[in-house]
């Protein structure tokens, strides 16, 4: 009896599952950008790909941002998300018509590892957002049309917010190599895109240190050094003061522990170049995961 039931509940999410990818494939293609009134930009701390299936507050966090933006009276035509985890030598923008779900991990349960989001991309939009914007360096950025797609810095947060998948995504990608300031540039470029019905998101971590992770901690454990660099960084966010964020180095010692790497810091540079330092920033999902990840994520607009 077990066995018949779980066989057919097997079916049923295939279906499911089937009939999503099918509506998604048969969605029409976003051709060009519409003016539109000043859509939100999000910086959102995604930490553990579990966040993305299992029912935690911040997961939850997410599934009522997403609902709040759904509610208001003009919805986004597009999402271009900047992750953490799509670093290249110079900057690409995702060009495909359905862009495939990357599963960037490994050691996870099969359940993450299945897990799908079949939204659109929007490849006529791409182009022309490719030769828009500009790299810090002044090149044009490159269209990826088949080698990369979402990343889970991109799906597993964008999943619980918008679970239809029905709103086009495209993902710009980060070079490594270049200045904060520099990233920090670019995403003043993206602040013209939200009166075109862009959301943008920066999908990253204000604290990310995955050496010093203590697994079982509740959200407010955390490092003196953790909690300092969060909140001097909530502080410059909060007073508008921006364009401090891209000198998060000269914090010294503190940053270094905040961020051996800082690929994970960029994504906000992205988000807060896009805002403006006059918009009321709000911030949700304050707290930290595994002691050293700071899951603080913030909506300006």
């Amino acid at each position: 009896m077990h066995r018949r039931t779980a066989l057919a509940s097997l079916a049923t999410l295939s279906t499911l599952f089937n009939s999503t990818l099918a509506g998604a494939a048969s969605q029409p293609l976003l051709q060009a950008l519409k003016p539109s009134a000043r859509m939100p930009v999000l910086f959102v701390g995604h930490g553990s790909p579990m966040n993305a299936i299992e029912d935690n507050a911040w997961r939850r966090g997410w599934q009522a941002v997403g609902a709040e933006l759904l509610a208001r009276k003009e919805r986004p035509q597009l999402i271009l998300c900047v992750s953490a985890h799509w670093l290249t030598q110079g900057w690409q923008v995702t060009g495909m018509a359905q862009p495939p779900t990357i599963h960037d991990f490994s050691g996870f349960p099969a359940a993450l590892q299945e897990a799908q989001y079949p939204v659109p991309g929007a490849p006529a939009v791409a182009r022309s957002l490719a030769l828009e914007l500009k790299a810090p360096t002044g090149d044009k950025l490159t269209l990826d049309p088949e080698r990369w797609g979402l990343d889970h810095g991109t799906w597993s947060v964008l999943k619980p917010m918008f679970p239809k998948a029905d709103i086009p995504v495209l993902q710009l990608s980060m070079d490594y190599s270049h200045l904060p300031a520099e990233h920090f540039a670019l995403g003043r470029q993206l602040q013209a895109l939200r009166s075109r019905g862009v959301l943008v998101v920066g999908s990253g971590n204000i604290v990310h240190n995955l050496r010093a992770t203590r697994e079982g901690t509740g959200p407010n454990e955390t490092y003196d050094w953790a909690r300092e660099f969060d909140t001097r960084v909530q502080d410059q966010i909060k007073h508008g003061r921006l364009d401090q964020l891209p000198q998060f180095q000269a914090m010294g010692a503190v940053a270094q522990q905040a961020h051996p790497s800082h690929d994970h810091y960029l994504p906000l540079l992205y988000a807060a170049g896009a805002a403006r330092p006059d918009e009321m920033p709000r911030f949700f999902n304050t707290g930290f995961q595994s002691a050293s990840i700071s899951m603080r994520s913030v909506m300006w607009g």
